[in-house]
């Protein structure tokens, strides 16, 4: 992968076997660099997403682009012991991660299974709710993928998205356009030892539809109604949720 935005050029096909691969690579330093370079924010983020998911008690979720799975494992410590939780990810490395962490945790309530979020191995209805957190824009169609999530959901369900944005101001917007441009990639890089990976990831946010412009180019079109569309740390990470019709 090279440094000039290559992966964004390529086809869809190739571009989901570059993107998948280049998670491969990080799959073993992913958490430690999430903390690392969220300054341990992304606990906080997850919190809130799982409050705002509304989940009860034996209920089915759905977690796509679980990652390594400490979004699944929130939600099942919601649903409890009658519940279920479904992470997916097109990534084998983070799956088998998530899957580690199950048998670690006894977490039997939580399966982990590779799929592809645009063409989900379930029928029609299956869960009471889905999410995906900081994975639909890497997605090859978010629409598609969105919509896909909708159809494993039962109508009035609902479907959350936690995805980063692009903070604004004379103050943050400046100071979070140069931390991910330049302090992101090296200190990722020397995390993980994937420097291309972490210019890649935040110059993909930098891009992707944040606020008004997610509900009205992705929310929307996927079929949801919204219901939430939340800032967190001033706009640098959302939560949107909507409401399968």
């Amino acid at each position: 992968m090279s440094q000039d935005g290559a992966i964004e050029s390529l086809s869809n096909d190739d571009r989901a076997v570059a993107v998948r691969s280049m998670f491969g690579t990080i799959a073993g330093g992913y958490d430690r660099t999430n903390s690392v370079l969220s300054g341990g924010m992304h606990h906080l983020w997850r919190r809130a997403a799982v409050r705002l998911l509304g989940a009860s008690a034996g209920d089915r979720v759905l977690d796509c682009c679980c990652g390594t799975g400490d979004l699944s494992f929130a939600i099942a410590r919601v649903v409890g012991e009658e519940g279920r939780v479904v992470g997916t990810d097109f990534t084998p490395e983070m799956v088998a991660l998530a899957q580690a962490k199950a048998t670690d945790r006894a977490a039997a309530t939580v399966t982990f299974q590779v799929a592809d979020a645009m063409a989900l191995p379930f029928e029609d209805d299956a869960f009471d709710s889905a999410s995906v957190s900081f994975g639909i824009r890497n997605v090859v169609d978010p629409v598609a993928g969105l919509r896909d999530m909708a159809r494993c959901v039962k109508p009035g369900g609902r479907v959350l998205v936690l995805e980063f944005g692009q903070p604004e101001g004379l103050f943050m917007g400046p100071l979070f356009r140069f931390y991910s441009r330049w302090l992101m990639p090296r200190i990722g890089g020397l995390l993980t030892g994937n420097r291309a990976a972490y210019e890649y990831l935040p110059r993909t946010s930098a891009a992707f539809p944040a606020g008004a412009d997610f509900v009205a180019q992705i929310l929307e079109p996927a079929g949801l109604e919204l219901q939430v569309a939340r800032s967190l740390t001033r706009g640098v990470a959302w939560i949107y949720v909507g409401v399968v019709r």
